[in-house]
């Protein structure tokens, strides 16, 4: 049996292989590298709901590690906006 933390290094190598390089992902201004639309754009949600099937608290936790790195990238906008734009798209648990 392996731990918890062995089990979440081995999750995000797969979850690498499958967001490689020069897709939808998140420029220095948390705009999309490849359509220039805020991050996440909506190929990236759709990859990200893909990527992530069913597990709502990994995608949560994935996303608020970007929420942490826009905040410091971003200091001049306001955090709800920033929250708003990285957070809130993601489905509510029925």
């Amino acid at each position: 049996m392996i731990g918890p933390q062995e089990r979440w290094y081995r999750a995000m190598r797969r979850r690498q292989r499958q967001y490689p390089p020069g897709r939808h992902l998140p420029a220095q201004a948390y705009h999309c590298r490849t359509c220039s639309d805020p991050w996440p754009c909506a190929p990236a949600r759709l990859s990200l709901l893909i990527g992530f099937r069913g597990d709502r608290v990994g995608l949560m936790m994935y996303l608020a590690a970007h929420l942490a790195r826009a905040l410091e990238a971003l200091p001049d906008m306001h955090p709800a906006l920033i929250t708003g734009q990285i957070l809130y798209w993601v489905p509510r648990r029925r």
